[in-house]
């Protein structure tokens, strides 16, 4: 069969058995690609709809065992596969981890610009999962020094295959730690982080594809914003002057929203999609934190 062929059957597939995309696609024809390129170690670049590949018999036997996987667990094609691809990197993804997805993606590949005025010198990724965020900053800014961190030692344990993955050993460290927990007496200049943000009423409603996500990396009590309060509470103390935290709450923008109304966060707009990821600035969160408590 030919490449193109298995492809758009395989697309029509997914779109008939109504599947659920966000995990790195959002249609039934990326998803079949997806799957096939990735399985079968084609480069992106590939236009299938031009090529003339032929599929070996070997090559259908494994591609079908996976796609039935996809119709009939629901599973999302980066576990299937064990990659995803986050800011133009690949990172090795398995169900201990939440699949890379976070529109902070753009930020980091816009340096964060207007935010940051110079390269940020240290960088914390705060409740790392794959360690996508902080592995991204450590690829865009070179002389960064980037520490990840995680409460979750099967999370770190993936992010330490990433970090070796690229070739980051010993400029990114990896830290188990319950949110600030172990990291007394540190600071930093940037502070990333998507950290459990849904309740438990809400995970509940999510599509069967992201029942396969940890549950851990995904529910935070009151109703999404205990954890991201948290964070708020004491990242100014682990910042430097002029420092930066960069939060994504997802749909709980709203709700924080009114939780705090005297706090000016600044919310970002992505051209690629996306929203609910906040920006303030270390000076802010010590002059707003009695609202916080």
């Amino acid at each position: 069969m030919l490449l193109r062929t298995y492809i758009l059957n395989t697309a029509e597939k997914f779109k008939e058995a109504g599947l659920f995309y966000g995990h790195g696609t959002d249609s039934p024809l990326d998803d079949a690609v997806y799957l096939v390129y990735s399985t079968l170690g084609i480069g992106f670049d590939l236009d299938f709809e031009r090529s003339d590949r032929v599929l070996l018999m070997n090559e259908l036997e494994i591609l079908e065992a996976r796609v039935e996987q996809r119709l009939r667990d629901r599973k999302p094609v980066a576990y299937i596969v064990g990659k995803a691809w986050f800011c133009g990197h690949a990172f090795d993804v398995d169900e201990r981890v939440l699949i890379p997805r976070s529109p902070i993606a753009e930020l980091i590949q816009n340096r964060f610009r207007p935010m940051l005025e110079c390269p940020p010198e240290t960088v914390l990724d705060l409740c790392c999962g794959s360690g996508c965020l902080g592995i991204s900053c450590a690829l865009e800014f070179v002389d960064a020094r980037v520490e990840v961190s995680d409460v979750s030692a099967d999370c770190l344990e993936v992010a330490t295959g990433n970090i070796r993955r690229h070739d980051l050993i010993g400029r990114v460290q990896c830290t188990k730690s319950d949110l600030f927990a172990s990291l007394a007496d540190k600071k930093y200049d940037l502070i990333v982080s998507n950290p459990p943000y849904v309740s438990l009423a809400d995970v509940e409603t999510l599509p069967a594809e992201y029942q396969h996500e940890p549950k851990l990396a995904l529910l935070s009590g009151e109703g999404g914003l205990a954890i991201p309060l948290e964070i708020l509470r004491q990242a100014g103390s682990y910042l430097n002057p002029g420092g930066l935290l960069i939060l994504e709450v997802g749909l709980g923008a709203e709700a924080l929203c009114q939780r705090v109304p005297e706090i000016p966060f600044l919310w970002m707009d992505f051209a690629q999609g996306g929203d609910g990821v906040l920006a303030i600035r270390a000076e802010e969160l010590h002059r707003y934190r009695e609202y916080l408590i």
